[in-house]
Parts: structure tokens; sequence; C-alpha cells
């Protein structure tokens, strides 16, 4: 009896898969299969990274690029600039950096004997033109060579633009250098002035405006205080 359930159970499957097999071919199913799996692309195998090898030009330096607004215009040259014996033709100096380890600090006595004879000369001035005295700082002979100048004379007596400032000095001789008015001091051409006049810290200088941008120059030295 149970092989006879059996047998009829076989055969019941197979009907089955046969009448499945044929549904399958009545709509075309294996070949349609068949042909999206051909149809696919298939993928490329992935190409493996070269490493980037760096060519000798490539890793040499380059300039630096300049700002549109100056790329036209040459390199500036910061060495100080003085004038020729006739006082015309701006010509350039070169001057040798000091030496910071040896800085010589006036003492307190050696400073008020140099300002107070620099406020005694500017007392004297006849000419009437406007004046004022500079005590010197270590700033101003040595290291970044920057003369500020007193505000209020400024506003009050010099351009309100850049321009070039001609220092003369007792002897005569003349230095052109360059005011900047919105900072209110003497920076390119103050160098050479103070290297050419050995002004050392504790100095007072008096300045005389006798021209609009001339000043003449007064150098009282703190080393000739005696105690």
């Amino acid at each position: 009896m149970r092989k006879v359930q059996k047998s009829s159970y076989e055969e019941l499957r197979r009907q089955r898969l046969e009448e499945n097999l044929k549904r399958l071919e009545e709509l075309n199913l294996p070949k349609l299969a068949q042909k999206l799996k051909d149809a696919s692309p298939k993928p490329s195998p992935a190409k493996p990274k070269k490493p980037r090898i760096f060519r000798k030009e490539e890793l040499e330096y380059v300039d630096v690029r300049r700002s549109p607004r100056v790329a036209g215009k040459p390199t500036p040259d910061y060495k100080d600039v003085s004038a020729d014996e006739k006082g015309r033709t701006p010509i350039r100096r070169s001057y040798k950096r000091r030496d910071l380890a040896g800085r010589v600090y006036a003492s307190d006595e050696a400073r008020s004997f140099a300002t107070n004879s620099a406020n005694e000369i500017h007392s004297k001035l006849r000419n009437k033109f406007p004046s004022f005295v500079k005590s010197m700082l270590q700033s101003h002979v040595t290291g970044g060579f920057w003369l500020g100048l007193p505000n209020q004379f400024c506003k009050s007596h010099l351009p309100r633009s850049d321009e070039m400032v001609t220092l003369i000095d007792e002897k005569g001789d003349e230095y052109p250098t360059v005011y900047l008015a919105q900072k209110t001091g003497l920076s390119g051409g103050w160098r050479g002035f103070s290297l050419d006049h050995s002004l050392v810290d504790g100095d007072a200088l008096v300045f005389e405006l006798v021209k609009p941008t001339t000043f003449k120059i007064y150098i009282v030295r703190a080393s000739d205080y005696r105690p």
C-alpha cells in the first residue's frame, strides 16, 4: 500500500514539473533571461594606479608671485639714498649693519644734558621757523632706523601725503629722506643720515623747518656730558 502511494506521489510531482516547464517555454522566460545576461556589460577590471614620479624641475623653487598691483614695477631697492656734493642728484650709499649686541645706552644724566642743551639752541633760533627737539632712542639709531616726528607738528607744518624731505646738517650737506605722512615719521634715507653722523642713544637733535620740506639739523652729543 505504501509503495503504491509513493509511486503516485512521484508521478504527480513529475507531471507538475513538466507543466511548469511548458509554461516557461510558452512565456519564453529562459531565452529572455539569457538575452539579458548576454546584453549586460561586463565590469572592466580596475586599473592599478601608478605612483606619481616628480621630475627634478618640478621640485625646484620658483619665484614668488607678486601682486598684480606691483607686478609691472621694478623690484624695490631698500638702500639708503643721499645727495651729491651739490645736493641735486640723489646717489646711493651702502652701509654695514651695526652690531646690535654692542649697543651703548646713555645714562639719564647724559640724556638730560643733551636734551637741555638742544632746548637752549632751540630757544635761541632767530629765524622763527617751526622747530622742535627730538631725543634719540635705540630704535632711531640702530636696528629699524625709524624716526617718528611729533604728531601735532606734522599735522600743522608738513605735507599730508608722502614726500621727500631733505635734512641739512651743520656743514651744509643734504640728505633726502622719505617722509611717511600717515605714520608721521622718516623712513628711507634717515638710516644714512644717522650712520653718517654717528648718532647714538641719548643724542638730541633740533629740527628747524627752513622750507616746506627741508629741515636744518643741529646735533647735541650725549657723550659731551661731563659729570
